[in-house]
């Protein structure tokens, strides 16, 4: 199902500078217990490490930026929440030393990315989590289709990219089997034609883009197997890493929403201060601004930083200040209806300023088989998800909950006339399975 929003972004690239902090949160990264290695006032170079993955202290995280670590943001229980770095005027750059990537070996390119500190932008399937070199993947996956609503375009991205991305895809081929999934629409003649990589095109609606969606048409995971999923932004720092020598996590960012006054793309770095990218562009004055896609970003203040993996930023109308007398009765010519309640269905293209609103209270789940109809794979959804909430743990496995992501049910949430959150559900599904198996 396409969700059409207002607010998508136009295809101009600003530049808005770095800004007077950055900071890399551990939060980016899903199943990651993080050990801090730097101190409030060391200095580090932009690929120098700031923390580290406590339960496999080789896979590194490295500083988007050169400057001095101001704070280590710390939350209950001490848990660590992001490491904040001032950036110097002039950058420096840690040497990691260019390479020829078609003369490596499938260990020297993960020693490379671990050094780098960027091996942890691979995420794994089992599980969902930012994944470790102690197991090997049978497949690895790069879905370059974007298509939740208001999603930057990596067509758009990619241009002046493409050598760095075609090596990052060679990298990764020599590690496991690599499929690149794309659009039909999608022309660019390096997607179309790339090297060293399997090339699969899917056509459909949302979630046709979902890596997992891709996961379980091509080669699904059994139980026992790791497939590894790269976002296509990760696969071009990879590249970088490669032929510059150094790490460099500039990124292309949508800033979207129908509360953005000039929707575009802006030159960011990760873990840039979101005030950075929207500041001076808000239509709107009661607003919920999203750190990545409307659909599974998370709520985030100005004073927060860029996710790691999101590749927007969202502005929609937080919606609790709207009062509307018989709202339910009535036509709502400019209301989205999944179940054409409404008579804007007849509108065929129109767009919508949707807000934040649940519009209705959780209640008792109606099996219906509305989680079906957006979801493209060889799962039983709504049982997957009343097992996960059970607890039963041979059911969640039997029902295929070692093939999904919390993203998949994303669309299923906004359907779900239950009103479940179905994405937080299928993620505490996922660690609770990741303990027991240890």
């Amino acid at each position: 199902m396409d969700i059409r929003l207002k607010g998508g972004a136009e295809k101009v690239k600003k530049d808005v500078g770095l800004g007077d902090e950055l900071g890399l949160s551990p939060e980016s990264f899903p199943g990651l217990s993080p050990k801090v290695i730097v101190r409030e006032g060391d200095h580090v170079k932009a690929g120098d490490a700031l923390f580290a993955n406590k339960k496999c202290p080789s896979v590194l995280f490295a500083s988007p930026v050169s400057g001095i670590v101001t704070s280590v943001i710390r939350g209950e229980r001490r848990k660590v929440l992001s490491v904040k770095v001032k950036p110097d005027a002039r950058q420096a750059y840690t040497d990691f030393g260019v390479k020829d990537v078609e003369a490596m070996s499938s260990s020297e390119v993960i020693d490379s990315l671990l050094a780098a500190g960027l091996f942890g932008y691979i995420n794994q399937l089992p599980y969902a989590v930012s994944t470790t070199p102690e197991v090997l993947p049978k497949a690895i996956f790069v879905s370059a289709l974007r298509d939740k609503p208001l999603a930057a375009d990596f067509e758009f991205e990619l241009e002046g990219n493409e050598h760095d991305f075609q090596t990052g895809l060679t990298a990764l081929s020599k590690i496991a089997k690599t499929y690149l999934g794309i659009g039909r629409g999608q022309s660019l003649e390096c997607l179309r034609r790339a090297k060293d990589v399997e090339v699969n095109i899917f056509d459909g609606p949302c979630p046709a883009g979902n890596v997992g969606v891709h996961v379980n048409h091509i080669d699904p995971v059994n139980k026992g197997e790791v497939v590894w999923t790269v976002d296509p932004s990760a696969v071009i720092f990879f590249g970088r890493l490669f032929n510059k020598g150094f790490v460099d996590l500039h990124r292309t960012v949508a800033v979207v929403g129908s509360e953005v006054a000039r929707p575009a793309y802006v030159n960011a770095m990760v873990g840039q201060k979101i005030s950075t990218l929207i500041d001076g562009n808000i239509s709107g004055s009661n607003v919920r601004i999203i750190n990545g896609n409307v659909l599974t970003g998370k709520k985030c203040e100005p004073c927060d930083f860029l996710d790691a993996h999101a590749s927007e930023v969202t502005v929609i109308p937080e919606g609790d200040d709207a009062n509307e007398l018989f709202g339910w009765i009535r036509p709502r010519l400019n209301q989205y209806s999944v179940s054409h309640s409404y008579f804007s269905w007849l509108a065929k293209g129109k767009e919508y300023a949707l807000d934040a609103r649940v519009k209705g209270g959780e209640r008792h789940m109606i099996m219906s088989g509305e989680y079906d109809k957006v979801l493209p794979m060889d799962i039983y959804g709504e049982y997957l998800v009343k097992a996960i909430i059970a607890g039963d743990i041979d059911k969640m496995e039997e029902l295929g909950i070692y093939e999904v992501a919390p993203e998949d049910f994303a669309l299923a949430e906004f359907v779900d006339s239950s009103k479940l959150e179905l994405q937080s559900i299928v993620r505490k599904g996922l660690d609770m399975l990741r303990k027991e198996n240890g």
